[in-house]
């Protein structure tokens, strides 16, 4: 009934379980096989395999009966008799996996990851001649000022991007850039930041932790941190502390608005703390291809090549996900008492982004609107996730810039007629790169 070697046990009822070269020695076969952590189980002839430190079904058990796996972190029983899960109470798991099954989980993760990482490595080429610009600028510029320290944390940095003449006090954005909660740097922004300082409004991009150094609420203090130095110390640099704008951008916009939304119920306590900066103090804000609630994104994620696992580590398990979902806390009855606390909000998003779906937009809005929060929403045509934040800025003029000073000057007339007779932005990178470039986007 058993194989000494480990790799596979087969019974009578044709169910085989692939199972650790150490389990093979250190349990006696029987009936009931315990499984303290297996790469990859074989039930009826349907494959289960382990993603992450999680196992998750590949194909259902049966066509005739779906059965779910067992909750994670669990001991699992498979009664070979009756071919059912029997469950214990959580033990720690045991990561050990033969050669084979090494080698067919990493074929599994490794070859869409390698495909990610090429298709980026290609992307990169094809726009570096815009990239070799606005890193010059970035570097070279006096009007860009780099790695101020604004906070005691190693990635509390923050860029500030200055425009030429500053002859009173500027409006200022806090940019939150995105990463997909792990390549995140405030270097993301300096494009954007180059291009709304030619507009005479001063940007400071910020840094925060990204997975592994972090997870989701560490990322978030960060970003508390960084707004309240900006609140604190931009006059100094010739902003006006009463004209903050916060725009966040793919992971940067969700973390962002768990920011503004958690402040929000804070300053709504009576007896609470005396709070470095309110929700309420921002003249608005914008999120660029977010996402806003965290189980209908999730499976998506998963799909892409993010993988439960660990988007579920980054978010701090699965019971906070609901936590670190902005649409899911404005729509909890305490929040609808506090929801004149938010700024105004505008979102944009493209309707051909497949890493998140224009549909986090649109519920979202609906969600806000639902509450009588102060919400727009811009859709752009057949827009991916880049080419809102790289492709689009670096062709030149673009709709979104255009929609978003729209907004930054709203009750400043002479600046719409400055941005009207403003030299348009250069294109950085020729059409037919910007093309290709598009096209082979992982992203």
């Amino acid at each position: 009934m058993c194989d000494s070697l480990g790799s596979e046990i087969v019974a009578d009822e044709a169910v085989a379980v692939a199972v650790e070269e150490t389990l093979g020695n250190s349990h006696a076969c029987s009936d009931s096989l315990k499984v303290s952590y297996c790469p990859a189980l074989f039930v009826e002839n349907k494959k289960w395999a382990r993603d992450g430190d999680f196992l998750e079904p590949l194909l259902a058990v049966s066509d005739q009966e779906q059965r779910l796996m067992p909750d994670v972190e669990q001991s699992v029983y498979i009664d070979l008799e009756s071919q059912t899960w029997i469950k214990e109470e959580p033990v720690p798991l045991v990561a050990t996996e033969t050669h084979s099954s090494t080698f067919f989980f990493c074929l599994r993760i490794g070859w869409r990851w390698i495909v990610i990482i090429l298709g980026l490595a290609l992307y990169g080429v094809l726009l570096l001649p815009g990239f070799v610009q606005v890193g010059y600028n970035y570097y070279c510029s006096k009007s860009v000022h780099r790695n101020i320290i604004c906070g005691d944390n190693w990635r509390n940095r923050l860029d500030l991007y200055l425009p030429e003449k500053i002859d009173k006090p500027k409006p200022v954005v806090i940019f939150v850039p995105g990463g997909a909660w792990i390549i995140g740097h405030r270097a993301w922004g300096s494009l954007l930041g180059q291009q709304l300082a030619a507009h005479d409004i001063i940007v400071a991009s910020l840094d925060y932790r990204n997975f592994p150094q972090g997870t989701a609420g560490d990322m978030i203090s960060d970003v508390c941190t960084g707004i309240t130095y900006v609140h604190n110390n931009i006059a100094s640099f010739g902003g006006d502390p009463d004209k903050l704008f916060l725009i966040g951008q793919s992971a940067g916009a969700h973390l962002s608005t768990c920011a503004l939304v958690w402040q929000a119920l804070k300053e709504s306590e009576e007896d609470g703390p005396v709070l470095p900066w309110k929700p309420s103090q921002f003249k608005a804000f914008m999120g660029i291809s977010g996402g806003y609630n965290l189980p209908k994104l999730i499976d998506h994620f998963d799909q892409r090549g993010l993988y439960k696992s660990l988007f579920l580590r980054i978010m701090e398990g699965k019971d906070s996900l609901l936590h670190f979902s902005p649409e899911a806390v404005v729509l909890s009855s305490v929040f609808r008492q506090v929801a004149t606390k938010l700024p105004p909000i505008t979102l944009f998003h493209g309707t051909a982004d497949y890493s998140i779906p224009c549909d986090a937009s649109v519920t979202f809005a609906e969600s806000l609107r639902s509450i009588g929060v102060d919400v727009n929403t811009h859709l752009y045509n057949d827009k991916t996730h880049t080419d809102l934040i790289l492709q689009d800025p670096m062709r030149g003029n673009y709709e979104m810039l255009d929609d978003m000073l729209a907004v930054l000057h709203a009750d400043n007339e002479d600046a719409k007629q400055n941005d009207a007779t403003t030299t348009p932005c250069r294109r950085l990178v020729p059409l037919l790169l910007l093309n290709l470039a598009r096209k082979i986007s992982p992203f």
